[in-house]
């Protein structure tokens, strides 16, 4: 996800990797590095130099404990730091009120009608169950209001417009009316972007705020600007008075700039993240999730909650005790990657997972999927439980019988033993993630 900044940390941690003791020459070098991977990712210079002040500070003054190594040690040290500087916690939504309004603000081209109806989307799940009213005030841009008419029916969302009305702040006052006579538990608005250098868009903003006496006043900053980002939210920040910042983009971004900085910058948290452009594809902004993808430590976090979306507990405590045993067979690979295709392409979920070897080998796109599907179920029942062994005569017949060529089936058969040495290594990674974090072990181990 944040390519370049990722790569230059892996490097830095790889240098030190090969030293005996953290000293205050490799100190500086390291932090030396930290600074200029935070700049080359667009990091705002003051939020830079504060960070790696810290780091210096920190790492100069740690013994480093004989169970690890000086870059495991530095690792956390930047670790801990990354996730202070983006908020420690999640931060939640303020719904209280009934209706709960949430309105939208920010530069155009950020996202925010498409953000609008993924956090509509959002609320409707289970856990939430939000009967949602999405009213369109963004009256500049031609066909916003048609764009959030087609999305809250996808969504199946009431969307409220006023047909011909010029005057943003007279449909957030009637849709707010409607919100609290038809006993809406949340009013969600979009309004126009606006640069804050704008005075009269700035006022609109502003009247449209007292209108509707907002729970929630959310910037929408696009990850794909930088800096420059941080800077708007900030300004926005002083006219209207943000509760949070949704951060989009970040699914194309090798910039992590606004993402590291905007918390530090405005005071204000970062409540969510846009990470793809399906209407589910929106997540709480977790610190410490976004501080193990800047280092390339994988997205444990984030697997857990979809997991637990789409997975019945019971299929997945028993799948868990054969991975741990690495016991599962092809059948129970095939039921769960039918399973884990619902949470997303099978390669940007791998990606979630720290330490599992590439598999850039495998495709796993939907045609690619129905391939590996059909190399299993051209297996006899003995091949599929592994009772047998996929000597070459039978991966030719398997290949002959599913379509496919020989090597797509050693590729199959590779890749399936890599996954299954991964998970049988489980534990010991666990074990290791536990100690780093310092936290007791949660819902994805049990």
């Amino acid at each position: 996800m944040f390519g370049a900044v990722t790569e230059k940390f892996q490097k830095l941690f790889s240098s030190l990797a090969g030293n005996k003791k953290l000293t205050e020459e490799n100190i500086s070098d390291a932090v030396r590095q930290v600074r200029l991977a935070l700049l080359d990712a667009d990091v705002n210079y003051s939020v830079a130099s504060n960070f790696v002040k810290k780091i210096r500070d920190k790492a100069v003054g740690t013994e480093v404990l004989s169970s690890v190594t000086p870059d495991q040690q530095f690792i956390k040290i930047v670790h801990d730091e990354l996730v202070e500087l983006m908020g420690t916690e999640e931060a939640a939504l303020n719904l209280q009120n009934k209706p709960a309004v949430i309105l939208l603000c920010g530069l155009q081209g950020s996202g925010k009608t498409t953000h609008c109806a993924k956090l509509a989307a959002f609320l409707k799940r289970k856990e939430f169950q939000k009967k949602t009213l999405l009213a369109a005030c963004d009256l500049q841009r031609p066909a916003a209001v048609e764009q959030l008419k087609r999305l809250g029916a996808q969504i199946e969302v009431p969307v409220f417009e006023l047909a011909g009305e010029k005057n943003p702040v007279a449909v957030a006052k009637q849709a707010l009316e409607k919100a609290r006579r038809e006993g809406f538990d949340v009013l969600i608005v979009d309004t126009a972007g606006r640069l804050h250098i704008d005075e009269e868009l700035m006022q609109e903003l502003g009247e449209i705020k007292k209108v509707l006496d907002p729970q929630e006043v959310l910037f929408v900053a696009s990850a794909a600007t930088g800096q420059e980002a941080t800077k708007t939210a900030a300004e926005f920040d002083k006219r209207v008075s943000i509760t949070g910042t949704i951060i989009t983009m970040l699914d194309g971004s090798a910039r992590a700039g606004a993402a590291i900085s905007i918390r530090e910058i405005t005071g204000k948290p970062l409540k969510f993240e846009g990470i793809g452009e399906k209407i589910s594809d929106l997540q709480v902004f977790n610190p410490r999730s976004m501080a193990d993808r800047v280092l390339g430590m994988g997205d444990v976090i984030n697997l857990v909650k979809k997991a637990q979306e789409h997975f019945d507990e019971e299929e997945s405590k028993d799948l868990e005790k054969k991975l741990r045993k690495a016991a599962f067979t092809y059948e129970d690979f095939l039921k769960q990657m039918a399973m884990i295709k619902k949470m997303g392409s099978l390669k940007s979920l791998f990606k979630m997972l720290p330490g599992l070897p590439e598999i850039d080998d495998w495709d796993t796109s939907e045609k690619d999927f129905k391939k590996l599907e059909a190399m299993i179920l051209s297996m006899t029942p003995d091949e599929r439980t592994e009772k047998v062994e996929l000597v070459p005569s039978r991966r030719r017949r398997i290949a002959k019988g599913s379509s496919t060529t020989v090597d797509d089936v050693n590729r199959m058969v590779k890749n399936f033993k890599r996954i299954k040495q991964f998970f049988k290594e489980m534990p010991a990674l666990k074990k290791e993630m536990m100690k780093g974090s310092g936290k007791k072990e949660n819902a994805i181990w049990h």
